[in-house]
């Protein structure tokens, strides 16, 4: 797995910083992420952390420019995880990478990559704890949600696309998030995607009405909680709109973790 992601590594240098690429043995396997450094450092000061899970038979790499963090905030420590083979309900053998789709299933195998992870972040870099966000694609989404309700203490804020809350969660803590949904996604079924929605204004006890922000595309939900819920709905299907990129990034710069 290290060999193939360095070749990866090594088509999606666009950033000033040479990606590191780190392995950890977890729960039998070996694991590996694609990690960018920040490229803009001040002395003395914490960086932000954002891991990138990518979708169901994709790969870190294609993350990397699926969701270019790295040079939209090269502020930040970016990690794009590697998942490995899981089986899905599209593939029932497990030929495709992925994450596990629950808590407790496949004995937590990436609950506790990311938990590894971030130790090692911790040890390698001057990480901001304030500032730990997740982000990902379709089942990278889905992961998302499972971070957010066994590990959602770490994080100020989430990120999931093309994603919806399928499993049963107990997601208790509000925490900001930005959502993008597509009114044609084939994979997730847009009313699955505006049912999470509407879960996570619950969760986050948000307004009924939200307001346009910014885009038209773009509805923002405010918060008695302090975490508000923004939901871009595009007219596409599964897929990260680019234009949506910046808007991530903006939303999570305004997210701070109160420790």
């Amino acid at each position: 797995m290290l060999g193939a992601l360095w070749v990866m590594a090594g088509l999606c240098t666009a950033n000033a910083v040479e990606p590191k690429i780190i392995g950890w043995h977890i729960v039998g396997e070996e694991r590996a992420a694609i990690v960018y450094p920040p490229a803009v450092q001040t002395k003395g000061a914490k960086a932000p952390l954002i891991f990138v899970f990518h979708g169901h038979g994709d790969n870190a790499w294609f993350a990397t420019e699926q969701f270019p963090f790295q040079t939209l905030w090269p502020e930040a420590i970016v990690v794009f995880p590697q998942g490995l083979p899981t089986p899905s309900a599209s593939d029932p053998k497990g030929e495709r990478r992925g994450w596990q789709h629950q808590p407790g299933e496949m004995r937590d195998r990436d609950l506790k990559f990311f938990d590894a992870m971030l130790r090692t972040m911790r040890s390698k870099f001057r990480v901001d704890d304030r500032r730990i966000y997740a982000a990902g694609f379709s089942n990278g989404g889905f992961f998302d949600y499972i971070l957010w309700a066994q590990r959602g203490n770490l994080f100020a804020g989430f990120v999931p696309c093309a994603a919806a809350i399928r499993a049963p969660l107990q997601m208790t803590v509000p925490k900001p998030v930005f959502v993008v949904a597509g009114e044609k996604d084939d994979r997730v079924p847009f009313a699955e995607q505006r049912k999470t929605i509407a879960m996570l204004r619950e969760i986050n006890g948000c307004a009924r009405e939200g307001k346009a922000s910014g885009d038209p595309r773009t509805m923002r939900y405010e918060s008695s909680a302090g975490a508000p819920v923004v939901a871009f709905v595009h007219s596409g299907g599964h897929a990260v709109p680019p234009v949506t990129r910046k808007l991530m990034i903006e939303f999570l710069k305004q997210q701070t973790l109160r420790l």
